[in-house]
């Protein structure tokens, strides 16, 4: 300030007019740099949920790619893209690029860089060749067009691992891992023969009828296998994405999850702030240890996830000599928790942090059986029909049992809602029957 008063007094201007000048300088400097940040993350903010609302799979394939390297926050964004209702597919050698991107069914199509072991030299000979002479037909086409020092073994195998080559019909996944007893996989095989075929090719050679030598190499042929089952591709995804791509192992428990959870293992992250709540979880065990203790008591700790978090857990005595049995890697379990208080310190009187009380634990298939006992089925009557009520009552007819089945019948003009018990008719409470009412789109309650 003394620099700019004097030498601005030096050149002649009134002191008085720089003093308020200056004062003026500094009023809005407190709050200038805030303003010019609020406008521009404003304008950011208006163009980025323009694009989310008018382009939405554009908009999530971009936000995917520029997180490519942060597995948490590509399955966060994933996360967010189910809400949004937008498939996000595989990777695919016939349409996937090197970062996210979107498919002509406006899809949004795994960049094949996410994929650990397939460098950028493979993405960009598969795609190079892909644009140049049109999509590969089988693995075989694929090996013999393109780059083979750029794509190696590892990039073949990890490829077929993330659902890379699922676009050939005429093979699947577990095909190409088989060892026919020769120490070679049948990837490896083909590997072979497309190395084989560029060298005869470049070698320019040609038989005695002027045809080139490469027809004389036949492929490899396809040995036969069983498909892999879902937890196993599921599995063998995340071992080299990071993450399940094709599906969530809990997929199928969807039913149980919905009706019988009032939580999720996200719920677990600040246990502080659910102290005393009884929580009901549904997930998969994805790694287990069992221990003992210096006095030989055993005791463990498991990962467990579901579509929300990843949570490690510690099980001590009665209840993991209890629940040991139940403790099996890739095993789908029902938890039942108290958080309890923590200890507080006689010396100090301080509280230890919350801990968990584990109540039950049950294997989830078993939830269905055990836990649905009364089924309240919902009726709207102005959308209801005859052949509505038929069908429901051939459904009902076919699956007879011993648990309670109630009717909700309501309209809602005049806000009429009337609960009727079945008195006589009982049902077995099965997914074949939950999935029935939802092909016919029969609203419908467990309890």
């Amino acid at each position: 300030k003394p620099q700019y008063i004097n030498q601005a007094s030096a050149n002649g201007h009134d002191a008085e007019k720089l003093e308020k000048v200056w004062k003026d300088w500094e009023a809005f400097a407190s709050y200038a740099f805030n303003k010019s940040h609020s406008t521009c993350y404003a304008w950011i903010a208006y163009q980025t949920a323009y694009l989310k609302a008018h382009y939405p799979a554009e908009y999530m394939a971009a936000v995917l790619s520029n997180n490519m390297s942060n597995i948490k926050q590509v399955t966060f964004f994933m996360e967010e893209c189910r809400r949004m209702k937008l498939d996000v597919l595989g990777p695919d050698v016939n349409e996937s690029f090197r970062k996210f991107s979107v498919n002509q069914a406006g899809a949004i199509r795994f960049g094949m860089a996410a994929i650990k072991g397939v460098g950028s030299n493979a993405v960009e000979s598969i795609v190079d060749e892909r644009k140049e002479n049109g999509h590969y037909k089988s693995i075989f086409d694929l090996a013999k067009r393109i780059d083979l020092r750029a794509a190696n073994k590892k990039a073949f195998e990890n490829l077929a691992l993330a659902g890379g080559f699922d676009s050939f019909s005429e093979t699947h996944r577990a095909q190409y891992f088989l060892d026919d007893g020769d120490d070679i996989t049948f990837l490896e095989k083909v590997i072979k023969y497309a190395a084989k075929y560029q060298e005869n090719k470049n070698s320019s050679q040609v038989s005695l009828f002027g045809e080139s030598s490469d027809v004389q190499i036949p492929e490899p042929i396809v040995p036969p296998c069983e498909e892999w089952g879902t937890m196993e591709k599921l599995r063998k995804e995340r071992e080299v994405v990071g993450m399940y791509i094709s599906g969530h192992p809990l997929d199928d428990y969807q039913i149980e999850i919905k009706s019988f959870c009032n939580a999720n293992l996200s719920n677990l992250s600040n246990l502080n702030d659910i102290i005393n709540a009884e929580l009901s979880m549904a997930c998969i065990l994805t790694d287990i240890r069992h221990l003992t203790t210096k006095t030989n008591k055993g005791w463990a700790i498991f990962t467990a996830e579901d579509y929300h978090e990843s949570y490690e857990f510690k099980i001590y005595g009665e209840d993991y000599l209890k629940y040991r049995h139940l403790l099996i890697p890739n095993s789908f379990l029902y938890i039942k928790a108290f958080i309890r208080e923590g200890f507080t310190n006689r010396q100090t009187g301080q509280k230890g942090d919350p801990r968990i009380q584990f109540n039950n634990f049950e294997m989830l298939q078993d939830v269905l059986e055990r836990y649905g006992s009364k089924l309240t089925i919902q009726v709207n009557v102005n959308k209801l029909k005859k052949q509505d009520i038929a069908n429901l009552k051939t459904i009902i007819n076919n699956h007879k049992g011993d648990k309670l089945l109630n009717f909700v019948v309501y309209e809602m003009e005049d806000k009429v809602k009337l609960h009727m018990p079945s008195r006589k008719q009982k049902i077995h409470i099965s997914k074949d029957l939950l999935l029935s009412l939802q092909e016919e789109q029969v609203h419908y309650k467990l309890n």
